[in-house]
């Protein structure tokens, strides 16, 4: 690897981990990612630390566990004094360059009431220097869409209805909208991004590029021909129990989400909720978001093709990755939400520059969005603040196994709501109580409320997770043994800003970088 890599990490928002052809789905199209990940290294049990968008990214842009971190939900600040992989790499003498978003809510401590960064959970994570803005509702990429000759419609989302009728649809559906598949916002960001490229001196210094691209995010439509590539009654049935009251029987916080969930927030304009849907109209939806994961992966395609062209390939760290999953239907939900592994399983392709003798490799150790940052910080010869939770996936894209590695994921979701507070009022919760940990491994899956009683499935016998065990007898000493492993992982992970000096040390003042080791 070139001591000073260029470096290209991409996002695919809400790209759920099992939606790659390389790893045996039965009707998604990836070509693109699969031989990205030909030339690098894939990571199977690959997991988002949080949900939704805020707190996710966070998580992958600072190395923290949002117990760390602390941004709850949209909207919650990041505070000022957490590093990010940007602004330690521009410290190290990149200058990262956004391309889209990043969710992240400004501190606003010493900042004027009428700052406009003050209204938005769609600011710039520290670091970044900004080309291309693709906060909602995508001003650019309207204005793109609009010199093209595409008619916008009157409406925010007119442009998203279905092009034959123009009239906000029944439900999910396959029409195309107003746009087609060279005008998408993955389109528009992807030719910025070679338009950078391209101006670029190919002796200037190494370039630092973060391309967040929204989609597979909703709505799910999508133009030609991705709208009638996969066939509804090929897509995988969703995973589920017998009927909503059983679904809802199985934890209280599961019942209130199964009857808040509007459809409309992924069929634009769609009446109802989302539990309702058919299975028709599930299997209409899936079929959607996989033709929207063909066209994003055509446009990593694109992308690739680029770099290739102008030499740009080899000496470039890839990283492609979500920010968290999405349930599709599964359990009744839709959206990036709760405790189920639909919403927080993750894809994650390294591509190391200079290529790597482990190329095709597919890594099965549990991996998390932690980890993401201090790899890329490690890779480009910056220090890694001790501070980060994560741990560098270097030894791995090397064709190496570390002798400590986690045996386990964790991820955590806090439900509280500031200015509603819906969820707080109907499950009685004080709002700092209004919160969940997952930990998960091959053989069962703990998650503890807060305020709450806790869940436990056994995933040998129960990989759907539809049977909870916390109150079985038999299942009483795994219940302690997983809650206690919880105990210790938060507690080795606790904020560590300062805890490994010493100031009054034989010899003078000595820091210990931490030993992340198993947990």
């Amino acid at each position: 690897m070139p001591a000073r890599p260029d470096v290209l990490l991409i996002t695919l928002d809400q790209f759920r981990g099992d939606s790659l052809s390389s790893i045996g789905h039965p009707c998604v199209r990836t070509p693109h990612l699969d031989a990205l990940a030909g030339d690098g290294v894939l990571f199977r049990n690959h997991y988002a630390t949080c949900a939704p968008c805020s707190p996710a990214r966070a998580s992958l842009l600072t190395g923290l566990y949002q117990m760390n971190h602390r941004v709850c939900r949209n909207g919650t600040p990041l505070d000022a004094r957490h590093a990010t992989v940007a602004t330690v790499a521009r410290a190290a003498g990149y200058d990262p360059l956004l391309f889209g978003y990043t969710d992240q809510s400004v501190d606003p401590r010493g900042l004027a009431p009428n700052d406009p960064r003050l209204r938005t959970y769609e600011g710039i994570a520290p670091g970044f220097a900004v080309h291309t803005d693709m906060a909602e509702p995508s001003p650019l990429w309207r204005q793109w869409l609009k010199q093209r000759g595409v008619d916008l419609g009157t409406q925010e989302r007119d442009v998203f209805r279905p092009r034959s009728s123009g009239k906000p649809p029944g439900g999910p559906h396959r029409e195309p909208p107003a746009f087609g598949a060279d005008d998408t916002e993955t389109a528009f960001l992807t030719d910025r991004m070679i338009e950078h490229l391209s101006s670029l001196d190919p002796a200037a210094e190494p370039s630092f590029l973060h391309v967040s691209q929204l989609r597979p995010h909703p709505p799910f439509v999508v133009p030609e021909p991705y709208n009638t590539l996969i066939d509804p009654k090929d897509t995988p049935v969703p995973v589920r129990a017998a009927d909503r009251a059983t679904e809802a029987a199985q934890h209280p916080y599961l019942a209130y989400e199964l009857n808040r969930i509007p459809l409309a927030s992924f069929v634009y304009e769609a009446p109802g909720l989302a539990v309702d849907m058919t299975d028709d109209a599930i299997a209409t939806m899936r079929a959607t978001y996989y033709g929207m994961i063909a066209e994003v992966d055509a446009q990593v395609g694109r992308t690739i093709a680029f770099l290739k062209e102008t030499g740009r390939y080899d000496r470039t760290l890839i990283i492609v990755t979500s920010d968290h999953g999405e349930m599709l239907g599964d359990h009744r939900l839709l959206g990036k939400l709760g405790y189920f592994d639909a919403a927080y399983h993750i894809p994650l392709i390294i591509k190391p520059a200079g290529g790597t003798s482990a190329a095709g490799r597919v890594v099965e150790e549990f991996t998390e969005a932690v980890d993401v940052s201090p790899t890329i910080l490690e890779l480009v010869g910056a220090n890694v603040p001790p501070t980060m939770d994560g741990r560098s996936l270097s030894p791995f894209i090397e064709g190496r196994t570390p002798k400590q590695w986690r045996d386990a994921v964790h991820w955590e979701y806090d439900f509280r709501e500031i200015g509603k507070p819906d969820v707080q009022d109907k499950l009685g919760l004080p709002v700092d109580t209004a919160q969940l940990a997952v930990l998960r491994d091959k053989a069962f899956k703990y998650v503890h409320f807060t305020g709450l009683p806790p869940l436990l499935f056994d995933l040998i016998r129960d990989p759907a997770e539809l049977e909870n065990r916390a109150e079985d007898p038999d299942y009483a000493s795994i219940r302690a043994d997983y809650a206690g492993r919880m105990l210790s992982w938060r507690m080795a992970h606790a904020d560590r800003t300062l805890s490994g000096w010493n100031l009054v040390a034989p010899g003078g003042p000595t820091h210990v970088a931490p030993d992340r080791g198993r947990w």
